[in-house]
């Protein structure tokens, strides 16, 4: 099984009475009627509702369903087609996945879906509710990408976009040669909506910062130029790290731009463990 406890770090099993798992200590977790599991245990919080707010993860959702960011999504199947295992399934986890969008991009576009064991993983709850209820043949759980309750050297692929994780604890889940496909922001990413905030504009770095024991195997940038409308440019900015200085009289400004071009700017780089000492 996929699985550890988070509470003692014993594998888990299903009992398929009810559905729910369980370890040899007799911890249990229920599987929600939408197919998640919960493994965030109240002790592990850090707040009451963890993560992104529900009005945070709709306007995540509209703006990207509008499908503004679909060739950064095309371009990420793309690659996990180049490098799937030949013999077997190949098993992928989308680690801070939101709502579920690139993971239902990866099943809608990868010629390999079918071979693809996809998994998701989140600390908002209500994010994982709406991952779930809208993609039932991925398996999604409700815990923290710092501390993955997932079994050591599980999966052959992990996703991150714009994602915080444990260095240590993305080797430890991932197979030896296995590969860590990440998503940055390109150097001129939304650089028409900062100039809206910021006095002067930096480019963001190019140079992608590797953890240890990862080597580099591909690298593409991808930039093309949006044109949002005001209820989706509004839903972007909430997206970004620098909403919070937004005020209300730059807020006014931005949505009455109408016909504003944003540059989308990313950088897709593709690395692989090495042997694992």
């Amino acid at each position: 099984m996929p699985y550890i406890c988070p509470i003692c770090q014993l594998p888990l099993v299903q009992h398929i009475p009810s559905k729910g798992y369980y370890c040899k200590k007799k911890h249990h977790f229920d599987l929600a009627k939408e197919g998640y599991l919960n493994l965030l245990p109240v002790q592990h919080k850090k707040s009451k509702d963890p993560g992104d707010s529900r009005a945070m993860m709709r306007s995540r959702r509209n703006f990207l369903e509008s499908e503004y960011y679909l060739p950064m999504a095309k371009a990420i199947a793309t690659l996990i087609d180049k490098y799937k295992p030949e013999s077997r399934p190949m098993h992928v986890l989308d680690m801070g996945c939101g709502e579920g969008y690139y993971s239902r991009q990866i099943k809608a576009f990868c010629e390999c879906s079918a071979d693809i064991d996809l998994h998701g993983i989140d600390i908002a709850k209500n994010a994982i509710f709406a991952a779930a209820k809208k993609q039932q043949n991925a398996h999604f759980i409700v815990a923290s990408n710092k501390k993955p309750p997932y079994a050591d050297n599980f999966f052959d692929l992990i996703l991150k976009v714009y994602a915080p994780s444990n260095e240590n604890e993305v080797k430890r889940i991932l197979k030896t040669k296995g590969f860590l496909l990440t998503v940055t922001p390109g150097p001129k990413h939304l650089w028409q909506l900062k100039e809206f905030i910021y006095k002067k504009v930096n480019e963001h770095n190019i140079t992608v910062d590797l953890p240890e024991d990862f080597e580099q195997i591909e690298s593409q940038r991808i930039s093309y130029k949006i044109k949002p409308d005001q209820i989706s440019r509004m839903a972007l900015l909430q997206m970004t790290p620098f909403a919070w200085r937004v005020k209300n009289e730059m807020l006014n400004t931005i949505q009455r731009a109408n016909g504003l071009e944003i540059e989308t700017d990313f950088i897709l780089t593709l690395a692989q463990l090495k042997l694992k000492t």
